[in-house]
């Protein structure tokens, strides 16, 4: 049985047992801002395991997980991945334990045909009901079911002595057998042992109780079933293979690394075989994650994916893969995963783009950092100390990427250990933080507001009358809201009204602001969120009292809203804009709707052009032009996907969602405020375009009177050049180029005048150079001199020296420079200007990198520029002393 049928398998079971399918959610959790990647599939039903917006009692779904607390088993052992999928169902208040575990045993024994006699289960120590099911309603052999205490059977493992408060209960485990030959060999062995034998195929989670504040359980007056089982080992289980990496989710994955490893890696088969996994592993969690709107960068979310780039490219680097290999390997995947996530391969190529940059930028990174890590090294090894400290190693390892092999080979190749206990226990500190991110929250179930978002009435309207059906303040010190009756003058309230015209902020959107007032309160609402599925109007009491119960008149800053809707209908036209001009492969990764500018962020590998810009903004403005009608209006999600709507990738829909239409160009599900048509715009202005990180661009822009004033203030700067320059404004741009070809022209004349007289000084400083073994360090400081100065002086040195290291220095803008240059004898016999210059940077508080010939480094700090040139030779002694190249 191939991956695709048994997850079509599991789906169909349960959609005959009266189960709604509900699609996977991204791996950027959407109901639950607590942790950083959806971890269990659970994750999505925060609020109907509280009772909340219950639809369909009974669910079940196939949903993508990412989860980093185990990263050091991944590859080393049969099942642990970074990225797996969870096949679940769920009850919310309709069946429990009974139907839950006749339910898994049927699908496992029936429709998959597993031996029962293969299959073991786990109780919790306490729940002899379900002991009797196993027993009595399924007929299991008693000996095959084990009883297991908190840490093994109960969920939270730790609810009972330390919480989080909240739904929790017992669980029931089923195990599969994998045979006497794979396990430890004793004849008591059972699920119980560690030995491997037992493969935990299936965990179901009984929420029968609630913890509260006292510490004790209650009876839960609905009941849910929760349960958990990986794609990955149940595939393993069905196609006879004791590990899930020899799956066909894998082996063609790993098939495909294989190819690329050099003949003449000397790593051995076990090494090598623990590096494929891993890297098969890793790319999974990269692609999906990558596809689901997470980015490399040095931030949540980013820092995990930059984190399993670098670990893949190491891997791939210790099996002698040359260069980036990963983006080579996305097309496999998407093939291997096309079936159930064809958007995988329909972004495959912005995918591996963005894989390729971050490998590159690691590469160029590892190049740098490697060489300060022995420079560190053997300045610890000069001072007679004999381990390289563990915060040094854990720095180059967490903030750089530097593998615990890699350094611990360099520093022995110094003849200098390294701090491996300590940095063990850094390691561990690190861990238990990832753990946090990636695990349930603590306070995952803890239910903040009782109203529903459906329950308040949304008025379209500048002004309505409501009422105060509930008022909350913040209580900082004990790190919760405490529910009020009443609020008096100066107090900073958040007020929940029976019917709202403040939209909440969402999707981009920034909330509404106003006024919520009547004969004898005002109170100024300075932002509206939606929390825990309830409307909040986040204000202050200006003067007077409001109690719950008060009818207040709610203003919106009109005026503002509108600003607001002319950004939000000019991010749809952008985008619209954007697709055309650079292709279909353009995807909404972010976006920021203010009354003042919105922001807009989107996939695209490459710099953008120009001219491309001033297209999308003429674009942007033509559909303006036309006036176009703009339609919202409420469809099935089945609708409005048959559309060719577009959907930003962290919202979740509904059955019914709203779509807002412009002319035939536009489609996009929206809940914002928006126009009634396009011409209520006004004006459109790109006021920048960046990189934000690998694949990610971004776009700020305004409408409306700000980008009038934009152009106003545009206006004001050329009438200010035209008159300064004392020329008309069609002639500014020639008369600017001229000048520009004029100082260009100076300035290679004066670079000239500069080096006629530096030749002159040439035999002085040559005859100041110092001779360390047979390499000569010539060094001096020169005035007011940039880099190309600098470099242009360095090689006039080089045409009159040999096996030399010159070392210039000059203070330029109130900066440092530094600037080392290696003759190209030195460079062949291993010498590196990379490496040299980083004592020399140190010492002036600066920085500094580059390659084997050149390097630069500069500094705010120009105290000791002249006296760290002047001592170069002093300093570079013990380094060319160390070196041995």
């Amino acid at each position: 049985m191939d991956c695709d049928t048994l997850r079509e398998k599991f789906l169909s079971f349960f959609a005959k047992q009266n189960h709604k399918i509900m699609p996977s959610d991204s791996l950027i959790p959407a109901a639950d801002p607590t942790v950083l990647f959806t971890s269990a599939g659970m994750n999505q039903f925060k609020k109907q395991f509280l009772g909340i917006d219950i639809a369909n009692s009974r669910v079940a779904t196939c949903q993508k997980c990412l989860r980093t607390d185990d990263l050091d088993k991944v590859g080393k052992t049969a099942a642990h991945h970074t990225f797996f999928e969870m096949l679940g169902n769920f009850s919310f208040g309709d069946y429990f334990k009974k139907e839950a575990i006749e339910l898994a045993w049927q699908f496992l024994t029936g429709d998959l045909g597993i031996d029962k006699n293969n299959l073991w289960v786990s109780v919790h120590d306490s729940d002899d009901e379900s002991f009797d099911i196993w027993l009595k309603n399924i007929g299991i052999d008693k000996k095959r079911i084990i009883k297991l205490g908190d840490k093994e059977n109960f969920w939270p493992s730790e609810a009972k002595s330390k919480g989080p408060n909240g739904p929790c209960g017992p669980c029931s485990e089923i195990f599969f057998d994998l045979g006497e030959t794979l396990g430890c060999g004793k004849p008591d062995c059972s699920p119980a042992c560690t030995c491997g034998r037992f493969v935990e195929v299936w965990n179901l989670v009984f929420t029968q109780f609630e913890r509260c504040d006292d510490g004790n359980l209650y009876p839960l007056p609905r009941k849910n079933i929760d349960t958990g089982m990986g794609l990955e080992r149940l595939l393993a289980v069905m196609q006879g293979v004791d590990n899930n990496f020899k799956t066909d989710l894998f082996v063609p994955i790993t098939t495909e690394i294989s190819k690329l490893i050099s003949r003449n890696s000397d790593r051995e088969e076990s090494a090598k075989e623990f590096r494929i996994k891993a890297i098969a592993d890793h790319l999974r969690a990269i692609c999906f994650a990558i596809n689901d709107g997470v980015y490399p960068s040095n931030e949540d979310r980013g820092y995990v994916i930059r984190n399993l780039i670098r670990r893949a490219s190491l891997f791939g680097k210790e099996l002698s893969i040359e260069g980036p290999f990963l983006y080579r390997l996305v097309d496999i995947l998407a093939e291997v995963m096309q079936r159930p996530y064809p958007e995988i391969k329909n972004q495959r190529e912005n995918i591996a783009q963005i894989i390729q940059s971050e490998e590159n930028r690691f590469i160029s990174t590892l190049e740098i950092r490697l060489p300060e890590f022995v420079t560190a090294v053997k300045e610890f090894s000069s001072k007679g100390i004999s381990k390289v400290p563990a915060e040094l190693l854990f720095r180059f390892y967490d903030t750089f990427g530097l593998p615990w092999e890699l350094m611990e080979s360099e520093a022995a190749k110094l003849n200098i250990s390294c701090e491996k206990e300590e940095f063990g226990r850094l390691l561990d500190k690190q861990r238990r933080r990832s753990r946090e991110t990636s695990k349930l929250s603590s306070s995952i179930f803890v239910k903040l507001y009782d109203f529903k978002r459906e329950d308040i009435e949304f008025v379209d309207s500048n002004s309505i009358r409501a009422k105060v059906i509930a008022i909350f303040k913040e209580e900082p010190q004990e790190k919760k809201k405490s529910l009020m009756t009443k609020a008096s003058g100066g107090m900073e309230v958040e007020i929940v009204l029976n019917k709202t015209n403040f939209y909440a902020e969402g999707g981009g959107q920034v909330g509404d602001r106003g006024v919520l007032e009547n004969e004898r309160v005002r109170i100024e609402i300075t932002d509206t969120k939606l929390i825990e599925g309830a409307i909040i109007h986040i204000g202050k009491v200006i003067k007077g009292d409001i109690a719950v119960g008060d009818e207040v008149d709610a203003s919106i800053d009109a005026e503002r809203r509108l600003a607001i809707a002319r950004n939000h209908t000019a991010t749809h036209l952008l985008q619209t804009a954007l697709r055309t001009t650079l292709g279909t492969n353009v995807r909404q990764q972010g976006s920021l709707v203010t009354d003042e500018y919105l922001r807009f962020d989107f996939s695209y590998p490459k710099q953008i052009k120009e001219d491309q810009l001033e297209r999308i903004e003429d674009l942007v403005n033509d559909f303006i032009l036309a006036d176009d009608g703009i339609s919202k209006k409420i469809v099935s999600l089945n609708e409005a996907k048959a559309s060719g709507a577009l959907a930003f990738f962290q919202d979740r829909y509904g059955d019914t969602v709203r779509m807002v239409s412009i002319g035939e160009y536009s489609k996009e599900l929206c809940g914002g405020s928006h126009l009634n048509s396009t011409g209520q715009i006004g004006l459109f202005r790109i006021i920048s375009e960046s990189s934000i990180a690998s694949g990610i661009r971004r776009i700020e822009a305004c409408t409306g009177k700000f980008a009038r004033s934009l152009q106003k203030q545009e206006r004001s700067i050329l009438e200010s050049i035209s008159r300064d320059l004392k020329i008309s404004q069609e002639n500014i741009l020639p008369q600017l180029n001229a000048l520009i070809q004029k100082i260009k022209s100076l300035e290679r004349q004066l670079m000239a005048s500069r080096l006629g007289l530096f030749k002159a000084t040439l035999p002085q400083i040559l005859s100041e150079a110092k001779v360390i073994g047979s390499v000569r360090v010539i060094s001096t400081i020169i005035d007011n001199c940039d880099y190309e100065i600098l470099r242009n002086m360095a090689d006039l040195l080089k045409e009159k020296s040999k096996e030399s290291i010159i070392v210039l220095g000059s203070e330029f803008n109130q900066r440092g420079l530094l600037l080392v240059s290696l003759t190209a004898d030195l460079v062949k016999r291993g010498f590196s200007a990379a490496k040299l210059i980083q004592p020399l940077t140190k010492m002036i508080n600066g920085s500094g990198g580059g390659k084997p010939n050149l390097a630069q480094g500069s500094s705010d700090d120009t105290g000791q520029l002249k006296t760290v040139v002047g001592k170069a030779q002093e300093i570079l002694k013990k380094e060319l002393e160390n070196e041995n190249p």
